[in-house]
């Protein structure tokens, strides 16, 4: 399977390759898709960079900022379950080129065809697993996704703070046990909203991800302070609107800050906000 980018080379040239990176920055890749680098350390969770439909009626719509092979280091690559646009070898087997392995629920090796990755490259993880990569440790923990046959979260620990990635997860007694024994500064969780979807032939109406008030909901058990809502672009005619959190969030108290991005956005952990981009320093 051939990845074509549609920016080219580029932007990952510039930033993710390019950038300077002081205490932890995180580039969004669209769907469900990071790229975290810290001054040590390059991991990648959930990377999907494909526009192969494998449904017939299934487009991405975000673009695809990169292809796999241009990354210049990774450490390690983390899929939170077994869905093809979180797990899907042709994504993610290029970085591991560079040594590290993929970390994955053990579903996502059985319902995948990971024959061309390395048998020592394949970790399988579990809730209650930790990892020491570089300058950061990645918690797995529990989480619920309906939808899929094996669903982790991850919790990312740097001395600049605290990161929580929830896939597809929505919100569980698991949430509300992380968020006792973590101190999260940022989180990331998907949103979206039911949808009129062909299943085995069949139309049916059901809802997918987590709708404004699940969010909501999700945040303030695991005490997220920053909030960055993902997968919302991902499908064609299922888009939620992320504006609709601020105004479900008004009387919660978490989160205290909703950020809105695009693909190829890069947020520091550090602080609040869009970071410009790198090829606009100079100017």
């Amino acid at each position: 399977m051939t990845i074509n980018s549609d920016w080219g080379e580029w932007w990952i040239r510039e930033e993710i390759n390019g950038a300077d990176v002081d205490g932890v920055s995180l580039w969004f890749l669209g769907v469900a898709g990071w790229a975290i680098r810290t001054p040590e350390t390059a991991v990648y969770i959930d990377p999907y960079f494909s526009t192969e439909r494998d449904r017939e009626y299934i487009a991405r719509m975000p673009p695809v900022p990169m292809e796999p092979q241009w990354a210049d280091a990774c450490d390690a690559v983390f899929c939170t379950h077994d869905h093809r646009d979180h797990f899907w070898p042709p994504s993610f087997g290029p970085l591991l080129d560079h040594g590290g392995s993929i970390h994955a629920p053990a579903e996502c090796y059985e319902n995948h065809d990971v024959s061309e990755i390395a048998d020592d490259q394949q970790e399988i993880v579990e809730p209650g697993d930790s990892y020491e990569i570089g300058d950061l440790t990645i918690h797995v923990r529990d989480g619920r996704d309906p939808d899929a046959d094996g669903s982790v979260t991850y919790v990312l620990e740097h001395e600049e703070g605290t990161i929580f990635h929830g896939g597809d997860n929505r919100p569980c007694e698991a949430f509300h046990e992380i968020g006792a024994e973590f101190d999260i500064d940022m989180g990331m969780l998907s949103y979206g909203t039911s949808g009129r979807i062909r299943m085995d032939g069949e139309i049916e109406r059901r809802k997918l991800y987590n709708d404004a008030q699940d969010v909501v909901e999700a945040a303030n058990a695991l005490e997220i302070d920053r909030l960055v809502p993902e997968h919302w672009r991902r499908w064609r005619s299922i888009q939620a609107d992320p504006g609709a959190l601020s105004a479900a969030a008004t009387t919660f108290e978490y989160p205290r800050i909703i950020e809105e991005i695009e693909v190829g956005d890069r947020l520091r952990l550090g602080q609040p906000g869009i970071v410009p981009p790198t090829y606009l320093e100079d100017e």
